[in-house]
């Protein structure tokens, strides 16, 4: 266990700029605008074949009336490093980005949200007590769990998700012939050698410039921005006009990586009816504090935290604020020295009397008792 002060956190709020997530969701209607006659029509046709095999449906999530009606969306985009062969189906979500898209107000907001967050899991056919980090939610449940864990985590509805598939990012690297990338420090990583400055990466060098956590000062934070680099490349070149050779390589790889619950005709509802809102891309993220629970490092957002974050999305959905009242903020509230002492470093997480535990992974520590059957209710 460190002996460091848990507030030395791993980073401040930052603004983020141009988020690349966003650009490609909606990489493959844009595309579209840049050939004319026949060939468009025919990119046209072979973009909605590709968008037709990403559509995944949530089975308990309404189909979502906001896109028809032209009101603020939002969409959870879940970025997940399950290898290189294009497979979506299981796995942690190591990136998760909450992005609401507002129309009348031409404004795009975006919450990034730690992968080792503390979250409750939420099931949609039982009650069942399972804190964990966030990004395991898609390992357990799928995005449907991750849905609704973040809808839970943040009191925020979500009408779409959009997984994408990092460990194939190689292959969109290559297809698009490339990325143009600024490495902010020397460092190697699986076989790869990178240099601090411009560097233009092949497939192989892009996942491994991607991938690497542990060397980089700022940790998982590093690791989204250079991420951020990558995909930010592949929409500058995916979108120039000599990849248009290459579209329909770069549709299948898309395909094969990507799964959402909206259609072609919504993306293309999206790109038509809310494209002035992303000249205006705010970015944002969840600040947590580092902790340990149960001998496993998270980070644990203060009730504080999580009600800015809750208060930032409703309003970009036009949405009223509501007070937080959720499982992480009734731990919060038993776990008072934990955020009043720099030095404390352990968080307990309190288990609900009779709660079934059976899916915790033993990551659920007990109450003060030993007992793990302490009424949590009961400290408030």
């Amino acid at each position: 266990m460190p002996n460091n002060s848990r507030r030395e956190e791993f980073s401040t709020h930052r603004k983020r700029k141009n988020h690349p997530f966003f650009k490609v969701f909606l990489l493959i209607v844009l595309t579209i605008g840049f050939a004319g006659g026949a060939y468009a029509f025919r990119l046209y046709s072979q973009a909605k074949t590709a968008v037709n095999a990403t559509y995944h449906p949530v089975d308990d999530k309404k189909v979502s009336t906001n896109i028809k009606n032209g009101k603020p969306l939002s969409i959870l985009l879940l970025g997940v490093d399950t290898g290189a062969e294009g497979r979506i189906d299981k796995g942690n979500s190591d990136t998760m980005i909450l992005t609401t898209i507002n129309s009348q107000k031409k404004k795009v907001n975006m919450v990034s949200i730690p992968r080792d967050t503390m979250a409750q899991m939420q099931y949609s056919n039982s009650d069942k007590f399972n804190v964990q980090k966030v990004n395991a939610a898609y390992n357990i449940g799928g995005s449907s769990m991750a849905i609704s864990t973040v809808e839970k985590l943040v009191n925020t509805p979500i009408d779409y998700y959009v997984t994408i598939n990092m460990g194939a990012l190689s292959k969109i690297v290559d297809a698009v012939g490339g990325v143009d990338v600024d490495v902010p420090f020397d460092f190697d990583y699986d076989w790869q050698n990178f240099r601090k400055g411009h560097m233009h990466l092949n497939g192989k060098q892009a996942l491994a410039y991607s991938r690497m956590r542990y060397d980089d000062p700022e940790n998982d934070y590093g690791r989204q921005k250079r991420q951020q680099q990558v995909i930010k490349g592949i929409v500058n070149s995916a979108m120039s006009l000599k990849t248009l050779g290459n579209f329909e390589k770069i549709m299948n790889t898309l395909s094969d990586s990507i799964a959402t619950n909206m259609t072609f005709d919504e993306m293309m509802s999206v790109y038509q009816n809310y494209g002035d809102a992303a000249k205006s891309m705010k970015s944002d993220h969840i600040q947590g504090e580092n902790a340990w629970i149960n001998g496993a490092s998270y980070q644990v957002a203060s009730t504080k935290e999580l009600q800015r974050v809750s208060n930032k999305l409703r309003q970009s959905l036009d949405l009223s604020q509501e007070t937080l009242d959720n499982e992480e903020t009734k731990q919060n509230a038993r776990n008072k020295t934990f955020f009043s002492n720099p030095n404390v470093q352990e968080y307990t997480v309190y288990t609900p009397a009779n709660a079934d535990v059976s899916d915790n992974a033993g990551n659920v520590a007990t109450d003060d008792t030993g007992t793990g059957t302490n009424d949590y209710n009961s400290g408030y």
